[in-house]
């Protein structure tokens, strides 16, 4: 038994867990969320619930379903209230029973992040002065409080889409719009690129976007981000990224991810039509090329180095190349510099991700697009645009084929990981890892870590320098690029207890 409902009623708990009783089980779990008396240190007098029912009624049940494919065989009930609440009143409950506790814990937790994360709901708080404010409802994989207060720009109640200026495009109408929200388009980034991307493809009516992204929006983000603004600086771009979403399009769902792992990618990229690789991180790229072509996925490419961009179409079931037949062997982590370090121009990214979500759309609608053995060249400074086949005979055909060259780099990624993943440079601390700071003289200036062993890249490189001689080491500059090419370089020379912060500085939470 799968069950979700939105209510305007008080709940009652005793008859939602009857409901799940079940005799083969002997696990049950609940989540349920309170109305509380404060928040952020202003009284709130009670909360006001604003729900787009049969939306979320539909991806309710979507939800439900989702758990019972993943965890088994559980039985499961989600009720959200709507309207208003008073201090002390039970704003969502959601129960599983199964087998094992296991599958009960887990499911359950899956449940409630979904629901808050993916359904249209909007909530006001009442202040007990007499204002009120819109608030992000909830947040991906934390608990029903209200970690982050702000404005939320929220579509009409009743809100429908309205595609008839894109309808009306031959290669579009009803059948080409029904193919749009049948979609599923996972998006990796949601920086420079992936900001006109996502609301692109959120505007068009695809119908689930994964956001993969682990970082947190900085105040020198903003000049080319378009999704966020100056009250998001310190959350989590994939958060507000999908609250822009359905603020744009509430019929739009999405589901959020972290970093991929190498082992998860293959798995991953088989649950959606497409994927737009969006981050500003070369081995992401790599890893993105050799799951597409694992895994049969198309994906689109674009990067940006300050006035140029890069576009390539990679489309592994009409046997075009891969990234592999135009370089090999990755590269280094800093040999293509990130915007951090070497600047860029806000529309930049964002002519080159619109460029993306163009050829998104296409793809998903079948229309012609960029050739998959052709690399397209963009020079912003002369609007000139050049595009350079890709010789796919004397590339990875040459040295076995794109999946052979895939799954041998998949393969290679399978030993002990590099990364070690922190919050905060003090929990890393406090893991035992002696910290090492690979960033250039003016950046330290700039943000200092006095805690931490001073080598530059260059010189580690060169020399090695003088390292702590008792480990674990942890190296940590701006953005993990730098950081990793030095912990390899350590590991290539026989030093095996160092280590790299994936997203250096710029993914911390502090």
């Amino acid at each position: 038994m799968m069950r979700f409902a939105v209510s305007d009623r008080d709940l009652d708990v005793a008859s939602l867990r009857r409901e799940l009783h079940n005799p083969d089980h002997g696990g049950f779990c609940a989540f349920e969320g309170w109305v509380r008396h404060t928040n952020e240190g202003r009284d709130v007098g009670g909360l006001e619930y604003e729900v787009y029912a049969e939306l979320a009624q539909v991806e309710g049940e979507r939800i439900m379903q989702e758990a019972r494919e993943r965890f088994g065989a559980i039985d499961a009930v989600g009720i959200h209230r709507s309207g208003m609440l008073r201090i002390g009143e039970m704003a969502v409950w959601v129960g599983v029973s199964s087998a094992h506790r296991d599958e009960a814990f887990r499911a359950c937790r899956f449940i409630i992040d979904q629901i808050k994360h993916r359904l249209p709901v909007w909530k006001k708080e009442h202040y007990l002065e007499g204002d009120t404010a819109w608030v992000a409802c909830a947040h991906h994989g934390e608990d029903h409080d209200h970690t982050h207060h702000h404005r939320h720009h929220r579509a009409p109640a009743g809100f429908v889409p309205d595609y008839s200026r894109q309808k009306r495009l031959p290669g579009v109408g009803e059948a080409g719009q029904e193919k749009l929200a049948r979609a599923r388009v996972l998006v990796i980034g949601a920086g420079g690129l992936g900001s006109p991307v996502l609301a692109y493809l959120a505007g068009a009516g695809v119908g689930l976007l994964g956001i993969s992204d682990d970082d947190r929006i900085d105040a020198s983000n903003l000049h080319r981000q378009t999704l966020f603004t100056a009250a998001d600086t310190g959350r989590l771009k994939a958060e507000v990224a999908a609250e822009r979403i359905a603020a744009v399009n509430p019929s739009v769902r999405t589901e959020l991810f972290g970093r991929i792992a190498p082992d998860e990618a293959v798995a991953l990229f088989r649950r959606f039509d497409l994927v737009v690789e969006c981050s500003d991180d070369m081995s992401s790229r790599f890893l993105c090329s050799d799951a597409a072509t694992m895994s049969g996925t198309a994906l689109i490419l674009a990067s940006v180095h300050q006035y140029e961009g890069q576009l390539q179409v990679i489309d592994p079931r009409a046997g075009g190349p891969c990234l592999r037949c135009l370089w090999p062997a990755e590269p280094a982590p800093d040999a293509a510099a990130s915007c951090a370090e070497s600047g860029v121009l806000g529309p930049v990214p964002g002519i080159l991700g619109t460029m993306q979500a163009n050829e998104a759309l296409k793809r998903l609608l079948g229309l012609p697009g960029q050739a998959p053995d052709r690399l397209l060249l963009v020079d912003l400074l002369d609007n000139r645009t050049d595009q350079l086949r890709i010789d796919a005979e004397n590339g990875c055909a040459s040295r076995g084929g794109c999946v052979a060259m895939a799954e041998r780099a998949m393969a290679a990624r399978g030993g002990d990981s590099l990364e070690r993943r922190f919050s905060t440079l003090g929990a890393a601390r406090a893991a035992g890892y002696r910290l090492v700071d690979v960033r250039q003289e003016d950046e330290r200036a700039a943000w200092p870590m006095p805690e931490a062993v001073h080598v530059p890249l260059p010189v580690l490189l060169e020399s090695g320098a003088a390292l702590p001689a008792e480990g674990p080491l942890l190296l940590v500059c701006a953005s993990g690029r730098r950081s990793a090419r030095g912990a390899q370089h350590m590991r290539d020379s026989g030093r095996a207890d160092v280590f790299t912060l994936p997203g250096g500085l710029q993914g911390l939470s502090e």
